[in-house]
């Protein structure tokens, strides 16, 4: 592969789809969805391939069966039925000068989006690029190599029948590491870097990039159950944040219980808990800066909201933390005083997606606080240009 000639024709080809109409987008991302969904059992023998290599943990992760490419490919129908994120006219100014005067938005260019393991980013990625106009330059983890080949391969055919240009899509096919750092350096190409993965991928492309990034996926999720919680309630909560899927970034992983209900609760936690077989870690043997990724959970007795705001406060990364309690002075404090993406109150922390935010598919939750936060979708994807119309004025 060449990767300058790559970023090139990403270039290039942003320009053409920058202009495009939403029909031709909607058009190309509907061919899109049906070969997804034509080509699901190629996809899938692909993605064996590269679970026959992975281990136990990160197998979820990367699974990719027929069942989860046509939930995909139903996201990139519902990215097809959004409202065209550009040339929305964001305001209207009034100059001095008495000419026409609009802020509008436009596509960014050319993203790059450097992720681990889950499939289903790649076709995520090239649905929102799409939509918002958008180049798109794929750099996935090598343990996915097969799957991603097989799943960029396909939809670049699919889009040989409409006004996409191939070179709107580029996939960089090497599991060789360098590439990350060379690609991170090319500012005169690229105009975003979106990593998305673990803390490690984070730290380091926010230590090289010369290139704006959003920085998405590593968490470290805590839930607080105040003493005045219904107990039933809790129990369901907890069990569904931690278990419905594990190897998600908006799974729990540390559970801080207020002394007063511990007794209480965790009798009738501890036992749902151990039949999903959870693995609970207190003393010692827990890691409150680790985002466990698997069926491993911290738990922690505190003596009051305040100790778990701090407890929070120091081990948070930013992501998705939750309250569940009876108790509105403590829920509104919560809410207000944690400083999060997505915070919560009497509510499963699995609800940080894009999708179940009605943004259709996501292109990740990102834990900065400029430009896009939380679950982000086209209107991230989008920056804006003033446009002005006069009739032959002179600034004097």
């Amino acid at each position: 592969m060449n990767l300058a000639k790559q970023l090139a024709a990403a270039q290039k080809s942003s320009r053409i789809v920058a202009t495009l109409t939403t029909a031709d987008k909607n058009l190309a991302l509907g061919k899109i969805a049906a070969a997804l969904i034509h080509n699901a059992e190629k996809i899938e023998t692909a993605n064996k391939k590269d679970l026959k290599k992975i281990s136990t943990e990160k197998f979820d992760r990367l699974k990719f069966d027929t069942a989860r490419i046509q939930d995909s490919a139903q996201e990139v129908l519902k990215v097809s039925k959004l409202k065209d994120p550009v040339g929305r006219i964001l305001e209207t100014a009034k100059p001095r000068a008495k000419f026409k005067l609009q802020k509008i938005s436009v596509p960014l260019g050319v993203i790059a989006m450097i992720y681990e393991s889950r499939p289903n980013v790649t076709i995520d990625a090239i649905a929102l690029a799409l939509k918002s106009g958008n180049a798109i330059v794929l750099r996935g983890s090598a343990d996915a190599l097969n799957s991603n080949r097989a799943i960029v391969k396909i939809i670049r055919e699919s889009l040989r029948s409409t006004k996409i240009p191939l070179g709107t899509i580029q996939f960089l096919d090497s599991p060789d590491r360098k590439i990350v750092g060379q690609l991170l350096q090319a500012r005169e190409f690229i105009d975003l870097v979106i990593p998305r993965g673990g803390r490690g991928l984070i730290d380091f492309v926010a230590k090289n990039s010369l290139i704006p990034t959003i920085e998405t996926g590593a968490s470290v999720v805590h839930i607080f159950v105040g003493c005045s919680a219904d107990v039933a309630k809790a129990v369901k909560i907890i069990v569904n944040s931690k278990t419905r899927r594990t190897a998600i970034c908006n799974a729990l992983d540390t559970l801080l219980v207020h002394k007063k209900i511990e007794k209480k609760l965790l009798a009738k936690l501890i036992p749902e808990l151990e039949k999903l077989k959870v693995k609970i870690h207190r003393g010692n043997s827990a890691k409150f800066d680790r985002e466990w990724l698997s069926l491993d959970l911290n738990l922690k007795i505190v003596g009051s909201l305040d100790e778990a705001l701090v407890h929070i406060a120091k081990y948070s990364l930013g992501h998705t933390e939750a309250i569940i309690s009876r108790d509105q002075k403590a829920i509104d404090r919560f809410l207000r005083e944690v400083d999060a993406a997505c915070v919560y109150a009497n509510l499963s922390t699995q609800f940080s997606d894009g999708g179940e935010f009605g943004l259709g598919a996501e292109i990740g939750i990102s834990t900065q606080k400029m430009h896009a936060r939380g679950p982000f979708a086209l209107e991230a994807l989008t920056s804006y240009k003033w446009v002005g119309v006069g009739t032959g004025q002179v600034r004097v």
